[in-house]
């Protein structure tokens, strides 16, 4: 098979894939350079106040808690939803899935609108239902709308698994239980540690949800010494403190899939599973399911449309201000999707054509910027370009590129799936015809390409829609979004206000599921 693997790797792609790799790094080294301006007696004190040991213990119990309540949410979620016979699995399936279309900020607008005084909650109980703060509230919230991560992987995990096993598990002897225990549960550990993964970088990442409950975190924290106190070595030692937070949690998610293997090892297709009868906890299963659905969905639309109709005519007077933060956001979040994408594809092309330990290191760059915690990454921008390049300092450029550079691993996938169904063949007769290497990729390639880089530019841009931290630190001054005028108004309480913006947000974000239920049909 001729490819283009025989010849070396070109130049000029290597040093674009470089460039890009270096686009995302280079600021976070600038962040460790401002972080250690700290004179020694400064550092000392920094790094020893009390206040880090607060944050930190109040950061972990906040991660380890979510995990724990997605898992036991999650786990028999998906369990009922592969494995029983319950009807219409795959539209419940669809429904378990959809909180993923509201972002954490709207679900915490949602569940403000519904208690406290006036809420909607006091129209129909005839009292205020207190209002979710602190840390319960910042678990239960980030539970309702994470969880759907896990959910889907272990799903998936169930789906695939030969029930070879399990029934050789039964002829032993074991009950149900022990069988789940024993045989089924350890199978699903790559499942369960991709899922907590993505959980844990959500939850270290969010601004928006602790910020509004008043949870202090690392995030929020980081917020606070940089908008209020503007101390700017503090604030970098935060975001370093973060990113080693962050970087542990990848590298015990890679400790612990090191020599996993579950592969099947006998002769044979694998047998597929029986539904098992729900019988008597067909009920339970179905309030189990009812949880998420009301918490995630039912109660932030209600509230959505609770506020809309309160006040309906302010809609109209508002109508340019809702109609400004749509524009910024489109503004912000179009040309940023295009320039993700541009950057993904040398990416791409370099891992699935010339693959080698530099490749995937150089690909594996655009996941470090994706793994910062979004507060961090902007503080880091903020710092590079106020000594680096300070006319790009609260310009949209700035905010264009942070927003690209950030969901860079998103656009990634789409294209170097569509590369690998792409046959390196047909550049190689291009080239053999007289064209130069950049006009065979464009001839012959790249028209295979355009689907996969059409949903890379779709996910780059619902995720930047909905991103709150980067457009709040990096957004030119008086530039509101979606995002930013729904935090604003749901911290100062005024819902009313704050529902449009979260309709259309909502909107935004069912196109993401949409696309996530495309591809895995596909």
């Amino acid at each position: 098979m001729i490819s283009s693997l025989s010849r070396p790797v070109p130049k000029s792609l290597l040093a674009v894939a470089f460039l890009v790799g270096l686009a995302v790094v280079l600021p976070l080294l600038y962040l460790v350079l401002r972080a250690a301006q700290a004179e020694p007696q400064q550092l000392l004190e920094i790094v020893l106040r009390e206040r880090n040991l607060r944050l930190l213990a109040n950061t972990v119990a906040l991660l380890l808690g979510v995990i724990v309540l997605t898992t036991l949410l999650a786990l028999p979620l998906a369990w009922i939803t592969s494995r029983s016979d319950l009807r219409g699995k795959r539209l419940w399936t669809v429904l378990l899935v959809l909180p993923l279309a509201v972002p954490g900020y709207v679900g915490v607008f949602g569940f403000f609108g519904a208690t406290g005084a006036n809420g909607w909650l006091e129209d129909l109980l005839g009292f205020p239902w207190p209002r979710p703060t602190g840390y319960l509230g910042a678990l239960g919230i980030l539970t309702l709308f994470t969880y759907p991560y896990l959910f889907l992987n272990l799903r998936a995990a169930l789906l695939g698994l030969d029930s070879g096993l399990e029934e050789s598990a039964r002829s032993l002897g074991y009950r149900n239980f022990e069988i789940f225990w024993r045989v089924v549960l350890p199978q699903l550990r790559p499942a369960l540690y991709a899922g907590w993964l993505l959980i844990g970088l959500h939850v270290l990442g969010d601004f928006g949800v602790v910020s509004l409950v008043r949870f202090e975190t690392f995030s929020y924290a980081i917020y606070l010494q940089y908008s209020a106190s503007f101390d700017r070595v503090y604030a970098a030692w935060l975001s370093l403190m973060l990113i080693l937070l962050t970087g542990s949690l990848l590298w015990l998610e890679a400790r612990l899939l090191k020599n996993l293997s579950l592969s099947r090892v006998g002769l044979g297709s694998a047998r597929r599973q029986n539904p098992i009868p729900l019988g008597r906890w067909r009920l339970p299963s179905l309030a189990l399911m009812g949880v998420p659905l009301v918490g995630a969905l039912v109660v932030p639309l209600t509230s959505i449309v609770y506020w809309t109709v309160q006040f309906p005519n302010d809609y109209v007077n508002g109508l340019p201000g809702i109609l400004e933060a749509l524009r910024n956001s489109v503004q912000a979040a179009a040309p940023a999707a295009l320039v993700a994408a541009l950057l993904a594809l040398p990416l791409a092309y370099l891992g699935v054509r010339y693959p080698s330990r530099l490749s995937r290191l150089l690909e594996r760059t655009a996941y470090i910027g994706y793994a910062t915690p979004p507060l961090a990454f902007a503080l880091a921008l903020i710092f590079f370009s106020l000594r680096g390049v300070p006319f790009l300092y609260q310009t949209l450029t700035l905010l264009v590129l942070a927003l690209a550079l950030h969901f860079l691993a998103e656009a990634i996938g789409p294209i170097r799936s569509a590369l690998y169904q792409a046959p390196p063949r047909l550049e190689e007769a291009a080239r053999s015809l007289g064209y130069k290497p950049l006009q065979a990729f464009l001839r012959a390639t790249f028209p295979l390409l355009r689907r996969g880089v059409l949903a890379s530019m779709a996910l780059v841009f619902l995720s930047a829609v909905k991103e709150l931290p980067l457009t709040f630190l990096l957004a030119p001054v008086g530039y509101s979004t979606l995002s930013t005028r729904i935090w604003g108004y749901t911290s100062e309480a005024m819902f009313a206000e704050a529902a449009p913006f979260a309709l259309l947000i909502v909107l935004f974000s069912a196109g993401l599921v949409g696309l996530l239920l495309t591809q895995e049909r596909r």
